[in-house]
C-alpha cells in the first residue's frame, strides 16, 4: 500500500529501474510525475528528481519537489495524494516518498546554473579540473557548454559534462546576519 515521506534532503536522478526495464507501473508514475507541474494546482512546483527503486517485492518512489519560497509538509501530502490517485489503478505494492529539495538544493539541468547566480555551490566533476574534483564558489551562470564558478583566485570554467553532482551550500552565518539586519532596517 503506499505511504507518504516528507523530509527534507536532496536525491539526485531520473526515473529508473535497477535493470534498467522500464514497467508499465514505472511509466505510470513518471508520466504522472512530469505532468503535475502543467496541472494548475501545481503550477509552482518544480519537479528537481524523481526516481523509482525495487525493493524485495515492491517499489520504492522517490520524489524531490522544489518552488519559490520553498516546500511545505502540506504541499508534499498534495504531491503524494495526485500521485497515489495515479497509481490506485495499479495492484503493484509500494512506497511513496515526497521531499523538499532542502536548503542544499541539487542542481540538476543546465537552467538551474543561472537560476541561481550568486549563490554558493558546491561542484562535484567527474576529472580533476584544476587538481580538484571538488569546487566550492559563487555560481556565475552559465556560458556555453561551461559552468562559471567564481573564486577568490578567478573564474572557473567547469564543463556542464563532467558534472557528477552539484548543489547550492546553505551559509548559515549569512543568512543570519541578513536577518539581524532586516530586524535592524525595522
Amino acid at each position: 500500500m503506499p505511504a507518504l515521506l516528507c523530509c527534507k534532503g536532496p536525491e539526485r536522478g531520473i526515473v529508473t529501474v535497477p535493470d534498467g526495464e522500464k514497467t508499465l507501473f514505472a511509466d505510470a508514475f513518471e508520466r504522472t510525475v512530469h505532468a503535475l507541474p502543467h496541472e494548475p494546482a501545481f503550477r509552482d512546483v518544480e519537479i528537481v528528481a524523481s526516481t523509482v527503486h525495487r525493493h524485495r517485492q515492491s517499489s520504492v518512489l522517490h520524489v524531490t519537489v522544489d518552488r519559490e519560497g520553498g516546500v511545505d509538509i502540506t504541499t508534499c501530502e498534495r504531491i503524494a495524494a495526485r500521485i497515489n490517485a495515479a497509481l490506485d489503478a495499479f495492484p503493484d505494492p509500494y512506497t511513496l516518498e515526497v521531499e523538499s529539495a532542502g536548503l542544499d538544493r541539487p542542481l540538476t539541468k543546465p537552467g538551474d546554473y543561472d537560476r541561481f547566480t550568486g549563490r554558493d555551490v558546491k561542484i562535484v566533476t567527474t576529472l580533476a579540473i584544476a587538481n580538484a574534483k571538488t569546487h566550492r564558489g559563487k555560481l556565475d551562470g552559465v556560458r556555453g557548454t561551461n559552468v562559471i564558478l567564481a573564486r577568490a583566485s578567478g573564474e572557473l570554467p567547469i564543463p556542464i559534462a563532467v558534472i557528477k553532482s552539484a548543489n547550492l551550500e546553505y551559509d548559515v552565518r549569512a543568512d543570519l546576519q541578513r536577518a539581524k539586519q532586516r530586524e535592524k532596517n525595522r
